[in-house]
């Protein structure tokens, strides 16, 4: 294809909403029509503007248009309209491509979750079984699944719909979460356990509980490695911490969820150590990693002993 066209379009600038909903309207008919080529140029032309932003680039991803972050990128790129973090990333002014910044964070995350690993004495592509849990639409999972193929992959969240698009996208195993701590079943045991950023949005009722519940997913000799507002992060947002060393807002990025029970927690580094030793006391070799996750979320690595 000759991309003159789609330079011509990023050159002249974004549209007024208006246009921006004719070519939108437009590149869905090229598309059923078979001209690919000035389909892109469509909805290239649709995706520079915020209101058809997401709706031209899953089209553009689907039809691997010219442009398409899956060519580059080897992955299925496609972003979910009802995925939060997602609307995060466009709700702060200062990301100039939400998209690119989205598949760009998750790829991040897989860089810290393997460095991390490796300095707990291990690699992530040593691990058979992984759950991803609190795992979202799949901005980290389709990472982890080109690192480790989906066939090694489980992920889980109490949203439908995001287990439901990880599992259609990424061909992972999904398992819906629940409200309640007690009442998930676990149908196997993993070899890591991953919980990005759950504990930094729980309040203290149910913060040991899900703490203990992931802890029991842990296969022998696997690993549990989760996230939490530590200490750092309380000083950044200015809150102070209770004599136990916790703090929790009702209100958190999430709208699918009530901000009373997935608000915004931060703990102190002794605050997580104490529930460790009351809900994981077979855990073996905890390590802490201040600030490690986005250079901001604290990371905790603990073993479960092998049984010979």
């Amino acid at each position: 294809m000759d991309w003159t066209a789609l330079l011509d379009v990023t050159a002249a600038g974004p549209v007024a909403p208006e246009q921006a909903r004719i070519a939108l309207a437009r590149g869905r008919e090229l598309l059923a029509q078979g001209d690919a080529a000035a389909a892109a140029v469509a909805l290239r032309q649709a995706a520079m503007v915020p209101e058809t932003q997401l709706a031209a680039y899953n089209l553009i991803e689907t039809h691997a248009l010219p442009g398409a972050f899956s060519e580059w990128m080897g992955l299925d790129a496609r972003i979910d309209p009802g995925d939060d973090v997602y609307g995060f990333f466009t709700g702060h002014g200062t990301w100039s491509s939400p998209m690119r910044d989205y598949l760009a964070d998750g790829w991040r995350t897989l860089a810290e979750l393997m460095l991390l690993l490796e300095r707990a004495g291990t690699a992530l592509v040593h691990c058979s079984t992984v759950l991803e849990f609190a795992s979202g639409h799949g901005r980290f999972t389709r990472h982890l699944v080109k690192a480790l193929g989906a066939e090694r992959v489980t992920v889980s969240d109490v949203v439908p719909g995001a287990v439901a698009f990880s599992m259609a996208h990424f061909g992972v195993e999904g398992l819906l979460s629940t409200a309640e701590p007690e009442d998930i079943v676990w149908p196997r045991r993993y070899d890591l356990v991953f919980v990005l950023s759950l504990f930094s949005h729980l309040p203290q009722v149910s913060w040991s509980r899900w703490l203990a519940r992931v802890w029991q997913a842990v296969a022998p000799g696997g690993r549990l490695v989760f996230s939490t507002h530590g200490e750092y992060a309380a000083k950044r947002a200015g809150v102070t911490l209770d004599a136990q060393g916790f703090h929790f807002v009702a209100d958190s990025e999430s709208s699918a969820i009530d901000a009373q029970q997935y608000g915004t927690a931060y703990t102190s580094a002794d605050f997580v150590r104490t529930q460790l030793a009351a809900c994981a006391p077979d855990g073996v070799g905890c390590q802490i990693a201040p600030a490690w996750f986005w250079a901001h979320q604290d990371a905790f690595v603990l073993q479960r002993p092998s049984v010979s």
